[in-house]
């Protein structure tokens, strides 16, 4: 029985990397989601699921399925007509299995080894510059109360991690362009701090550096949300971190090549430290085009940085971006066709999850999806006035509104 339980995930996952393997065929990136929309739904009945608890049932099926197989493999693919030649996206190449979050785990101790005037290093090799860190608001534990559950919108502590792109001037990674790296890097870190957009910034050569304090909130993620074990984050600015690459945004799997080896690097010895400092879960670790919601059209993905080719693994981390999407299943939130062109095959994943959850949570409640998509579309609405009732009432600075119009400006430095 055990024996047949294996040939069975083995023959599952051998289905899901001929999906994967088709998908990559189809160019048109609408097209290709709606193929994995169908697979994914086809291998989720209940029929499916009725045969796949009977394994001698599947073991046979799987060794009368072998010759088919190897057939298979040598015949048409039923989609190739749909994109000749189209290269396979970066990563889908190996076929490696997702590793469970619970393996994603830091050194056992990390720790400050020196702190001078201008610097601090740790014992997993990281440097920070710290000669330029500013004070700001400070972080406050702060809930609201929904109908549902609780609403975090602030912690003291740092509840997780939100990756940025600086969206700056990016010159060639060249020796040549030496003194122009380093002096529009010295542009960014200034406009940076004026306008207190992150926590870090990894600059092109990998250095790292502190900007606003950890202890204070940092303007980075306007109007958002996450979710996960049943904790609700509302407006990221006060519950999470935020680590930016000096960097431009691109669309598709492959990675910007604007994004250099020491960044990465960087990235990894950085994060490592912050989850081990905090207790920061993993798959808290997201993207800002994960999180970023514009709320007037109640659509995820209001900006589009890292929206599909964060290099989680080479990070140190679970690929989070097969993660459902927080607001969709939470809030009721969409996505467009523009959204789903700024993301790749990884993102889609979470985004047919997401949509998974919300229409088996539909049924449950004996709704339409139509009914109870805008049901949580109100609880955001219903959040959203507390926050801004809240945000009032405690003499904030700005108000919510406020934030997302200074968050959402983009400017590009010289």
């Amino acid at each position: 029985m055990a024996r047949a339980r294996c040939w069975v995930a083995e023959w599952r996952a051998r289905r899901t990397s001929r999906h994967e393997r088709l998908a990559r065929e189809i160019t048109d990136p609408v097209a290709r989601l709606k193929y994995l929309r169908r697979a994914m739904e086809k291998e989720e009945s209940p029929r499916w699921r009725r045969w796949i608890r009977r394994p001698e049932l599947a073991a046979a099926a799987v060794l009368a399925a072998g010759g088919m197989w190897l057939w298979a493999g040598r015949s048409a693919h039923p989609v190739k007509a749909m994109g000749e030649g189209a290269a396979a996206p970066a990563g889908w190449e190996t076929g490696a299995p997702v590793r469970a979050a619970e393996e994603w785990v830091t050194d056992k101790d990390i720790w400050m080894v020196e702190q001078k005037p201008g610097y601090e290093i740790y014992s997993n090799g990281l440097r920070i510059e710290t000669g330029a860190t500013i004070r700001h608001e400070p972080r406050e534990d702060m809930e609201i109360d929904d109908e549902e559950r609780k609403v975090i919108i602030g912690s003291k502590t740092p509840a997780g991690i939100v990756f940025h792109t600086t969206e700056s001037h990016i010159a060639p990674f060249e020796a040549s362009n030496n003194q122009r790296l380093q002096r529009v890097g010295r542009w960014l870190l200034d406009f940076v701090a004026a306008n207190r957009c992150y926590h870090y910034v990894i600059d092109r050569f990998g250095r790292v550096h502190r900007v606003v304090a950890e202890t204070d909130i940092a303007w980075h993620a306007g109007t958002s949300a996450w979710g996960r074990d049943g904790k609700d984050y509302v407006g990221l600015n006060g519950s999470f971190l935020a680590v930016s690459f000096e960097s431009e945004t691109r669309h598709g799997d492959r990675l910007s090549d604007s994004v250099t080896a020491a960044q990465i690097h960087a990235a990894r010895t950085l994060t490592a430290m912050l989850r081990r400092k905090y207790g920061i879960d993993a798959r808290n670790c997201v993207t800002h085009a994960q999180v970023s919601l514009n709320a007037s059209s109640m659509r995820i993905g209001s900006h589009v940085d890292w929206a599909a080719n964060f290099p989680f693994e080479a990070v140190g981390l679970p690929d989070n971006y097969i993660q459902p999407i927080a607001a969709m299943y939470l809030f009721g939130f969409g996505y467009d066709d523009e959204f789903v062109r700024a993301t790749g095959a990884r993102m889609w994943k979470g985004l047919g999850l997401s949509e998974d959850q919300v229409r088996q949570e539909a049924t449950q409640r004996g709704l339409t999806v139509t009914r109870y998509r805008s049901l949580l579309q109100q609880r955001y609405r219903n959040v959203a006035a507390k926050i801004a009732a809240r945000t009032a009432e405690a003499g904030r600075g700005e108000t919510a509104a406020a934030t997302g119009a200074r968050n959402s400006r983009k400017e590009r430095l010289p």
